[in-house]
């Protein structure tokens, strides 16, 4: 079976006598970073859509698996075989629909018995478990309010429409105002960090992925800058020579220059 060659692999590796220096060393805190590190790595692939960069970045992913299931074996807490039977059963579980005889017709029904199930699954954890326990704290601070919100919501504590939260994010613009006029750093802090959450949840209630959105933004706020800095480079000129009104006006060229050839796609796919 492949995964075994690479199960043993991971023993070698670790092999106390013969095993690789680096790899003997390390523990589950770590490697933690690595395993974000990869699994950020598969997600730039996908957006690349890059499927021979892919396959490669899912190995990489896989064996952080294999690794800290190797360093819990050598504990005696778990296995590799251990956390597949686990997130087999948890699948199982989770979708009565395909395994049993429950009867669920969309993917946002889907959606809602996932989240029951994870309610109830920590209810018998802990009777007193808040419905917000397990988020967990390393995620990237975007995806967690995310959660956050999303957990929130399961129970009824939401906005309504998406109006309510336009209007949180203005008030919290209004807020963060103030705060800049009052000049206190830790209140413009905390107001900026409420604005932030509010946008997240809006991200929510339109069922945008806020880490993704801003990756495109990212993404073409350095596409476009890069642009300017082309075309003074064109010119015999740096940015630090430039002003602002002359990057500012290369910098609407660029949009421009976008918008027409999405225009222009948008013709030909037509």
């Amino acid at each position: 079976m492949t995964i075994d060659r690479l199960l043993n692999i991971m023993l070698r590796l670790r092999d106390p006598q013969t095993g690789c220096p680096w790899d003997r060393e390390q523990n589950f805190a770590s490697i933690a970073p690595y395993t974000i590190e990869e699994a950020y790595e598969v997600a730039d692939a996908i957006e690349r859509d890059d499927l021979i960069d892919l396959k490669s970045e899912l190995g990489d992913l896989l064996f952080q698996v294999v690794f800290h299931a190797q360093l819990a074996r050598e504990q005696g807490a778990f296995d590799f075989e251990d956390v597949v039977n686990a997130i087999s059963d948890k699948l199982e579980r989770r979708h009565p629909h395909v395994f049993a005889d429950a009867k669920i017709a969309t993917a946002q029904e889907q959606n809602v018995a996932w989240e029951e199930h994870k309610r109830k699954e920590r209810a018998l954890r802990d009777s007193a478990a808040s419905v917000l326990d397990d988020v967990p704290v390393g995620l990237p601070s975007l995806t967690r309010a995310a959660k956050l919100g999303k957990r929130a919501s399961s129970i009824g504590f939401d906005w309504p429409n998406i109006d309510g939260v336009l209007d949180k994010i203005e008030e919290e613009v209004g807020e963060l105002r103030a705060a800049r006029e009052s000049q206190s750093a830790n209140d413009i802090h905390a107001e900026l960090g409420d604005l932030l959450f509010s946008i997240v949840n809006l991200g929510r209630h339109l069922q945008v992925d806020l880490e993704t959105a801003l990756r495109h933004a990212n993404a073409k706020f350095e596409r476009r800058f890069r642009y300017v800095e082309t075309r003074l480079h064109e010119q015999g000129k740096t940015p630090q020579q430039s002003t602002l009104e002359e990057m500012d006006a290369l910098w609407e060229e660029a949009k421009r220059m976008e918008a027409s050839r999405h225009r222009v796609l948008g013709a030909n796919s037509e």
